[in-house]
């Protein structure tokens, strides 16, 4: 009987080993496959997006300085830049990236809002090369994006590490990881404030060349700017309707996306229009086309009386 135990103590040492053994191969597959997995020795989570910008900090203080002196010296008595970039930081630094909150922009939400003037206010949705060259050249309309808070975070990238530094330069989750993630969330409540201040007349510029239609009710747009928009603040709803020039015309503004938009506007009790092609975006578009035939005055139009 001796030896029949020892026979079942060894099957246990055994069967106990193999599951060791499996269990530690597991956690290595995870540190290497899974994306958002704590690599050994305190290295940052991992993730599909590109890091954080470097040189973060001097690039928002840079464009808080340069906005307050070129765009919009007023605010300059009551902007602190400084503090702002203290609040932003403060926002996601040793956070897990995926658990971002709208409450932790709170703070620079306030220190960085301002009033936009009413009839001013553009929005936009995948036309954002045309539709900013519109606003730079026309300084008629403001976008987002030509806002204190939209200018400072354009085009760069950021989120927190529970490690040190607390920033991860290597990588950042993508939206598909977690909704969650820093720069998904501030754009988010950013462009939730930034519909809910707009007054008067308010331009929409869409692009009528892509083929799974203008509107997109999972756009920013579509889903978070439409339904923020105050109808006892706006007047007026004004969609341009944009083709690629000599890009294909697969919508036009009795199309199936731009009824589906209007319909909802309606039902908020919006008053809209809609044009095709609105003229002065459209020569904006001519000045790098400017043979096509899109970009062809009428004979009739250039006569002299």
């Amino acid at each position: 009987m001796p030896g029949s135990r020892r026979r079942q103590r060894g099957v246990l040492l055994a069967g106990i080993a193999l599951l060791l053994a499996a269990l530690v191969l597991a956690v290595v597959l995870a540190s290497v496959f899974m994306p958002g997995r704590e690599a050994a020795g305190g290295q940052p989570l991992r993730w599909q997006d590109r890091g954080t910008t470097r040189s973060l900090r001097e690039i928002v203080l840079g464009r808080c300085y340069s906005y307050l002196a070129e765009r919009h010296p007023a605010l300059g008595r009551d902007t602190d830049c400084l503090k702002i970039w203290e609040s932003f930081k403060y926002a996601f630094i040793y956070k897990n990236p995926c658990n971002t909150t709208a409450e932790d922009y709170q703070p620079l939400m306030e220190l960085a809002g301002h009033p936009i003037p009413c009839n001013k206010s553009l929005f936009w949705s995948k036309t954002n090369d045309l539709a900013h060259r519109y606003t730079k050249s026309s300084h008629n309309l403001l976008t987002l994006e030509d806002s204190l808070l939209g200018y400072m975070f354009d085009g760069v990238s950021w989120c927190g590490d529970p490690s040190a530094p607390g920033i991860n330069y290597e990588s950042c989750p993508k939206r598909s990881e977690c909704e969650s993630n820093p720069v998904s969330v501030f754009w988010k409540m950013a462009s939730k404030r930034f519909a809910e201040a707009a007054c008067g007349v308010v331009q929409v510029m869409l692009n009528g060349s892509i083929e799974a239609g203008a509107f997109r009710s999972s756009s920013i747009f579509g889903s978070i700017e439409v339904f923020n928009l105050n109808p006892n603040k706006v007047s007026e709803i004004q969609i341009w309707l944009m083709h690629d020039i000599g890009g294909p015309q697969s919508e036009s503004c009795s199309g199936h996306s731009i009824q589906r938009l209007k319909r909802i506007l309606e039902e908020r009790n919006f008053t809209i229009t809609c044009e095709d092609n609105y003229r002065p975006v459209q020569l904006l578009q001519c000045v790098r086309n400017p043979d096509h035939q899109d970009c062809r005055l009428c004979p009739s139009s250039m006569e002299t009386p």
